[in-house]
């Protein structure tokens, strides 16, 4: 029984530990009204993937936007901006 209960008590440690893990992924879509051709989401997708915890950024030139996948503890979305602000696109979080 003491193991049972040891056991237990282990898969539920590791579950509240692996949570924030996942709980920690979030998706912001920006605004770039700056890009004027069809060449310009490349740059704007590769300055996004250079941001230290973005997972998957998608840059639609038709939308004039970029949808981003990060993880909220390596970064946020002021540093998202920043870094298309950084390589000529400054953005702005759609609401």
């Amino acid at each position: 029984m003491k193991k049972l209960t040891t056991l237990t008590t282990l898969i539920a440690l590791a579950a509240a530990l692996s949570a924030p893990a996942w709980a920690a992924t979030k998706t912001v879509t920006l605004s770039v009204p700056g890009m004027t051709c069809a060449a310009c989401p490349i740059t704007v997708k590769t300055a996004l993937s250079k941001v230290a915890g973005v997972e998957k950024a998608e840059v639609s030139f038709e939308k004039r936007e970029a949808v981003v996948t990060f993880d909220e503890a390596k970064t946020n979305a002021d540093a998202l901006t920043k870094a298309t602000a950084n390589a000529g696109y400054p953005s702005s979080v759609k609401q």
